[in-house]
């Protein structure tokens, strides 16, 4: 019996446009836990679950919400206020995690290498961003996950109606440089890089579908890149991670184009965690199954 956690609540679901996938974490993380002997009960935070947290005594918080309104630090913010501890990132890494840009700023400002980008509307000069940022393009909101919203431009004539259905999430929008090459992921556990992940699929660019519904989509762990290579790649993940004040668990995404350089793309601070995800791929060829993956991340909440 895993008593030490006390009683535990799974934050999952809400209103994002990340709702079922965040769904599918929270039913598999709450099932691992319930088998691990821990007293824990799942929360759908689109309903009004504020009253439930304040009238039930809960011990520590599983974050398994993807998007806004659960990954971006507002429900961290709520948790800090209603002094529970809760797993991942606190306020400021969820936020800047959340925001693509703002976290590329910093990447920039510090010298890690990202691709080139510019915030973009449907007003901008298309014909003086493709100047600047080059073709192929990646149209991007700032504040959705899951590639919920974006687009790859090949041509200046697409690069408007990618920037008009990126625009209608509520959001500031981004074109960056498309990087040609090899897509990883790095998965963070407390202060470990697990072994990476090469993502490879028949798809234009790894989107929603080739995520979540395409079969073809292959995952290769271990990634088959030479030691030093691979542990170089970590330790930049890391540096990424670690420089947006992200803590606890996550994953960083990143491209190496034709050359090898790498490029860094994303952080999540709560990336999915059914028994196909990428972070417990990682964690099986590390050596940890998914139930013991969920209680480490459970660990994170202090």
């Amino acid at each position: 019996m895993k008593n030490e956690f006390g009683k535990v609540a799974v934050l999952m679901g809400g209103n994002s446009a990340e709702r079922e996938i965040s769904l599918l974490t929270g039913h598999a993380v709450l099932a691992a836990l319930l088998r691990q002997g821990v007293d824990a009960v799942g929360i759908d935070t689109a309903h009004h679950f504020i009253p439930q947290l304040i009238e039930t005594t809960f011990d520590r918080i599983f974050i398994a919400l993807h998007g806004r309104g659960g990954e971006d630090g507002t429900v961290q913010g709520l948790l800090e206020q209603l002094g529970i501890p809760y797993t991942g990132s606190g306020v400021l890494g969820s936020a800047l995690a959340m925001d693509k840009y703002r976290t590329k700023q910093l990447w920039q400002e510090q010298g890690l290498p990202t691709p080139p980008d510019a915030l973009v509307s449907p007003n901008s000069d298309l014909t003086q961003i493709v100047k600047q940022l080059g073709l192929p393009l990646m149209v991007k909101p700032v504040l959705e996950g899951s590639s919920v919203g974006m687009a790859k431009v090949s041509q200046l004539d697409e690069l408007a109606d990618a920037i008009k259905t990126a625009a209608q999430f509520n959001c500031e929008v981004i074109a960056e440089h498309y990087i040609k090459g090899l897509e990883y992921t790095a998965a963070i556990l407390h202060n470990t890089v697990l072994p990476l992940i090469q993502l490879d699929t028949p798809r234009d660019f790894y989107d929603y579908t080739a995520k979540y519904t395409d079969t073809k989509t292959t995952y290769i762990c271990p990634c088959g890149l030479p030691t030093a290579q691979e542990k170089a790649l970590q330790t930049l993940s890391m540096q990424a991670f670690s420089s947006i004040g992200a803590s606890g668990w996550g994953r960083v995404d990143f491209m190496t184009d034709e050359s090898g350089q790498a490029w860094l793309i994303e952080v999540n601070t709560v990336p999915g965690m059914t028994d196909h995800s990428l972070v417990p791929m990682a964690a099986k060829v590390a050596g940890i199954g998914f139930d013991q993956l969920v209680l480490r991340i459970l660990a994170t909440a202090c």
